[in-house]
């Protein structure tokens, strides 16, 4: 939904975060127009082929698609809704992604094309949704929960990320962005609660030096509630699958 909320800061350390626990995990950098996940993950790479399918890059034990693999750092990519639909259809279909148990998207910000395209061409399990405590970021987040409802996504849960700012020399806790909105926002939604992750200056210095939280701080509060939140991630994609199963009709044989 809202942009600058940390939605691809999230969505890298969930990734890493399931994998840790055992998981076999690929990402898509789903926002083709401004591609930050190898950033984040320290890669620069081309990606290659093996003859058939897109070999994806690999790093910190995740499976890695993204169009800044394709473009120079610089290049910006101008592009109508079909032909972007075409390239997050490719990230599906064309890449060798192998036996995964979890493939996380990571959203550009707003209700647009990439979601439209997902909810036509592939059975999504769910969406986390990212948001500040911030009264103008909970109102972006649910538009995009509202759309989710439109498109028969479910809601896996809500994550505030930057709930507080802690001061890495005294470990004081200043509430920048008000405290509690988005757990009151997830009630409203009647949304499961992922937990909170804090304005903390190493998940910033990490996303930028491609070294994220969880991998460079695993024991630090912030990588253990990366490591909780994808624990219940994987909880409620377990629930929704199983309330999906429910729906299909049993083939009746005589």
């Amino acid at each position: 939904g809202k942009g600058g909320v940390g939605k691809t800061t999230v969505s890298v350390n969930l990734a890493i975060a399931l994998a840790k626990l055992g998981s076999r995990v690929g990402i898509i950098d789903g926002d083709v127009y401004g591609p930050n996940v190898p950033i984040m993950l320290g890669i620069q790479t081309q990606l290659g082929t093996d003859g058939e399918k897109i070999v994806p890059a690999e790093k910190y034990g995740l499976r890695v698609v993204s169009m800044g693999f394709l473009t120079n750092d610089d290049a910006p990519v101008i592009w109508r809704g079909p032909m972007l639909h075409g390239v997050i259809n490719q990230f599906f279909r064309d890449v060798r992604w192998d036996d995964l148990d979890y493939l996380v998207i990571d959203m550009p910000p707003g209700t647009g094309d990439v979601a439209l395209s997902l909810s036509q061409n592939v059975p999504v399990a769910g969406a986390v949704v990212v948001t500040t405590p911030q009264t103008v970021s909970i109102s972006d987040t649910r538009r995009a929960v509202k759309m989710y409802e439109k498109l028969t996504i479910p809601v896996l849960g809500v994550i505030e990320n930057m709930s507080h700012f802690v001061c890495r020399s005294c470990g004081h806790e200043a509430d920048i962005f008000g405290k509690g909105g988005g757990e009151k926002f997830a009630e409203q939604m009647s949304a499961p609660f992922l937990g909170r992750i804090p304005l903390y200056e190493p998940i910033r210095i990490g996303g930028d030096a491609g070294t994220p939280i969880v991998v460079s701080e695993p024991d630090s509060p912030p990588a253990r509630a990366f490591i909780t939140a994808a624990e219940q991630v994987a909880a409620q994609v377990s629930i929704a699958s199983f309330s999906r199963l429910k729906t299909i009709p049993l083939m009746q044989v005589q």
